[in-house]
Parts: C-alpha cells; sequence; structure tokens
C-alpha cells in the first residue's frame, strides 16, 4: 500500500520552528521530483520547496533563507525544516512525490500565531 505519512505540524508563535516529515512508502521512493506544498486558506496550493529528480532543491523565494528541504534516503523520509515562521507561513502542508501518476500526503495544519 502506497502511504506517505507526515508529521510535525502544529502551532507555532512568529520567528518559531517546526521541522515536517514525511514518511514514503518504498515502492515510490527514488529519483523522482518529490517536495513540499502549502495551500493557505482562500489561496491556491504552491510549491514551498521540491527536490528535482537529480536531487537539486528548490525553495520558493519566500522561504529562501528560512526553511529547508532535506531527505533521508535510508529512511525513505523527507523533512521541511522552518525556522523563523511567519504568520503568512500559515496552511495545510502536504508532501508530494511525482512518481506517477503523483501520490500526496493527507496533508497538515501548520498554524503561526501569536
Amino acid at each position: 500500500q502506497v502511504q506517505l505519512v507526515e508529521s510535525g505540524g502544529g502551532l507555532v508563535q512568529p520567528g518559531g520552528s517546526l521541522r515536517l516529515s514525511c514518511a514514503v512508502s518504498e515502492s515510490i521512493w527514488g529519483f523522482y521530483t518529490m517536495g513540499w506544498y502549502r495551500q493557505a486558506p482562500g489561496k491556491e496550493r504552491e510549491m514551498v520547496a521540491v527536490f528535482s529528480g537529480m536531487g537539486i532543491p528548490t525553495h520558493v523565494d519566500s522561504v529562501k533563507g528560512r526553511f529547508t528541504i532535506s531527505r533521508d534516503h535510508a529512511k525513505k523520509t523527507m523533512y521541511l525544516q522552518m525556522n523563523s515562521l511567519k504568520i503568512e507561513d500559515t496552511g495545510v502542508y502536504y508532501c508530494y512525490v511525482n512518481r506517477p501518476p503523483g501520490y500526496w500526503g493527507q496533508g497538515m495544519q501548520v498554524t503561526v500565531s501569536s
């Protein structure tokens, strides 16, 4: 059974940190584009940070210098370290693996609020 199991979301104050994890089924782990997306209330889902199929990381401009995507091939797990969180980072965060037909995690809430 294919699974992407996310963890690490929650409530944090502005300026705080969270680390998101996404455990990926072995059957879909590999050299595919994979990464993190988010959807803020009333907005479309957007890419936050991804690895290309060649393993090159890309971060959206709004999170550069604050967020870092990483992964552990042995554990088949992706991470998103989020530092200096801002209120506008609030949203539902999803991990994604672009092995056809494409697989999404269940989504988890990240709320940045004082």
